[in-house]
């Protein structure tokens, strides 16, 4: 029995040793313009994760890889927590970004304008600068993943305008995105060469599987971009629960949004800049409905954690 209590009381002690809030500057852009014309002029804002070291190891001088994950417009769920524990197993660090916790904001469904891709872009990235520094990271080989709105977030951390707006200096090895919106046509098209990936559902209808499968044959001459299209799979395929219809979250299929070289993204037919939330709100009008499907399916959701084990071996444990 003292054994066992033992044990117990050591492995506590590791996850408590190994696992550690980071707290980290930030700022509040509404849109990607705003990052990459007008970033210093910000309203700044305090934003903070949890780095978790794989807990078997005791090398206090080893440099582990990284995934930061980035989750959905409905914050962190259980099966983004199963991704970041099967990163863990694999002996690869996590950071669970908390740009929402950090805003006081539980979720963003239906509105999409409390907290924005834009500023999770840049916390993503402010993140990085502050963890590539830690004793522990491996800054060449840190991994960004996420999902819908994250998803979102992970796929447009890779477009160059915006990344090099940012930093220049720091780069993410790979971008994994689960169900993003693809609904958003860059007029540049200049991405990221690291390796890109979507997995996303056939039947999603709240960020619809054909922008992304057009999105990608657009930018697949030139960047290190793929896709898994999984069939009879609505959005969220990867979850362990069934099928439900959300119907408050905005439905996607009719829009397609075009985004400037300089980060504005244009209305539909009449190309105004949304660059605020009223003009967002506006813009929505034009092409969304209200209500989605989201829920899992068993057997898309046993491949893509399959597929995210062996696109994090192959990209950032170089296996």
């Amino acid at each position: 029995m003292k054994k066992i209590y033992l044990i117990f009381l050591l492995n506590f002690f590791a996850y408590v040793l190994y696992s550690q809030k980071i707290t980290f500057k930030s700022a509040n852009p509404f849109s990607f313009y705003d990052v990459i014309t007008n970033l210093k002029n910000q309203e700044e804002q305090e934003v903070n994760g949890i780095l978790t070291i794989p807990v078997n190891e005791t090398d206090s001088l080893k440099k582990y890889p990284l995934v930061i994950g980035v989750a959905g417009s409905l914050g962190w769920k259980d099966h983004h927590y199963e991704y970041l524990k099967m990163y863990q197993n694999m002996g690869i660090a996590t950071f669970e970004l908390n740009s929402f916790k950090s805003r006081n904001i539980t979720t963003t469904v239906g509105s999409q304008v409390e907290v924005t891709t834009a500023a999770m872009v840049l916390d993503a990235y402010r993140a990085l600068e502050v963890l590539s520094n830690h004793p522990n990271i491996d800054k060449n080989n840190v991994s960004i993943t996420g999902w819908s709105l994250g998803g979102g977030v992970t796929l447009f951390s890779a477009w160059l305008p915006l990344k090099n707006a940012i930093t220049k200096n720091l780069s993410f090895a790979s971008h994994l995105a689960f169900y993003p919106a693809c609904f958003i046509n860059p007029e540049d098209k200049s991405f990221s060469k690291s390796p890109i990936h979507i997995l996303i559902g056939e039947l999603d209808n709240w960020t619809p599987s054909q922008p992304c499968i057009d999105l990608v044959r657009i930018l697949k001459r030139e960047t290190n971009i793929d896709i898994t299209v999984y069939k009879d799979s609505h959005h969220g395929f990867d979850r362990d629960s069934p099928v439900v219809v959300n119907e408050n979250a905005y439905n996607f299929t009719k829009c397609q949004f075009k985004l400037t070289k300089t980060g504005q993204i244009l209305m539909n037919y009449i190309n105004i800049p949304m660059s605020n939330p009223f003009l967002q709100k506006l813009g929505l009008v034009f092409c969304v409905s209200r209500g989605v499907n989201i829920g899992g399916n068993p057997s898309s959701r046993k491949l893509s954690f399959k597929f995210a084990k062996d696109f994090m071996k192959k990209t950032i444990l170089k296996q």
